[in-house]
């Protein structure tokens, strides 16, 4: 949970795994990270000033959007504007094309990662509310190619995106929440593996072994820097981590542990003083991503990144969405209700999390028995 200053603490505790990327005396270059950090678009904001409309053109021509307005209509929360902001952040766990590697498709792509970013106002400090995948849900009716999808009073959170696409998962992270979501960004797992290894990788430190066959990541305790394919093992492994309990939870912790990890990454892979370096990451992270239309153009996204600029690894609360197991299926979970209300009212009055909201809540304990120094 977040301090009074809106420090991180034990929110963000992945167990097994330790953040090691250097640490620069000057406060200035641990605070340029938070959207790369998230979804890779902060790389955009440095080529704002090059003045090279064919990179400007090339990478726009790299974005993909989905009109999330339009889908979702009049029928949304309030859109409050009181200096806060609220993107919804996703991975695709879509097998299609090069992801087939990972396993079949069940029917559809599902979201494998939901992340709520909420930015506070004045944009010097965030809030992330990771949203089990395994969640029990209402999940309302939704529309998708101009057909009808029945929504479900008992369904996986992740089947809205499956059943109905982003505009779909949108829609159901606004009615368990009552929050409008401002943005919708979407990762892949190709666009992923991409990007870290543009970045040139990611430093981490194992406290004990993590082997899993499933995600294809074998981990000796002890440094590593990791490469897009190891990532992505990380980031997605269920069953690899000891005392884990193969569910979302202990994934979710790590995948948190990630985020600090690769921005403080970040800030020593040469992007500020190397152009090639700078346009390659830019192409590969405008190439990995699906926005909303809002959001869908150079310009645009370098207007978000300059707003988050002055956010650190440091200045960001990271929690899971309080749930307990489900009695009915104890491999899924349910939002803890009064817990899950203090999360969402917290975030619409733009205030901090408070402690008590994930107290006694399964996903902070994570699922493993270890933690991070």
């Amino acid at each position: 949970m977040a301090d009074s200053n809106g420090t991180n603490t034990a929110g963000s505790r992945a167990r097994g795994i330790r953040a090691t990327g250097r640490r620069r005396k000057s406060p200035t270059r641990r605070r340029r990270a938070l959207t790369i950090g998230l979804c890779a678009v902060v790389s955009a904001v440095l080529l704002g000033g090059a003045g090279l409309g064919y990179v400007y053109f090339k990478l726009n021509g790299n974005l993909k959007g989905v009109d999330i307005n339009a889908a979702l209509g009049r029928d949304r929360p309030k859109n409050v504007d009181n200096g806060s902001m609220d993107i919804l952040v996703m991975g695709s766990d879509s097998r299609a094309g090069k992801n087939g590697k990972y396993g079949r498709d069940e029917g559809g792509a599902r979201s494998d990662t939901a992340m709520v970013l909420h930015v506070y106002k004045g944009h010097k400090k965030a809030s992330v509310v990771s949203i089990p995948r395994d969640t029990m849900i209402k999940r309302p009716d939704c529309t998708k190619d101009g057909k009808d999808v029945p929504g479900s009073q008992r369904a996986m959170f992740n089947t809205a995106y499956e059943v109905g696409g982003p505009a779909c998962a949108v829609k159901t992270v606004e009615s368990i929440s009552g929050i409008r979501m401002d943005h919708f960004i979407e990762v892949d797992f190709t666009g992923f593996k991409k990007l870290i290894d543009a970045l040139g990788g990611v430093e981490i430190t194992t406290t004990k072994a993590i082997d899993d066959d499933n995600s294809h990541l074998h981990l000796k305790p002890g440094k590593h820097t990791l490469d897009g394919e190891d990532s992505l093992g990380l980031v997605r492994t269920r069953h690899g981590v000891p005392g884990g309990d193969g569910s979302d939870l202990g994934r979710i912790q790590l995948q948190q542990t990630f985020i600090k990890a690769l921005m403080n990454q970040v800030k020593n892979v040469g992007v500020l003083t190397n152009p090639a370096k700078l346009y390659d990451v830019a192409d590969t992270a405008t190439k990995a991503i699906t926005t909303d239309t809002d959001l869908n153009s150079v310009g645009e996204l370098t207007g978000l990144a300059k707003s988050l600029g002055g956010i650190g690894s440091d200045n960001i609360d990271m929690v899971t969405l309080p749930v307990a197991y489900d009695k009915i299926d104890p491999d899924r979970v349910l939002p803890m209700a009064e817990q899950s209300k203090q999360v969402w009212d917290a975030l619409e009055k733009d205030t901090d999390i408070p402690k008590s909201a994930i107290k006694d809540s399964a996903g902070d304990k994570g699922g493993t028995d270890t933690y991070v120094h």
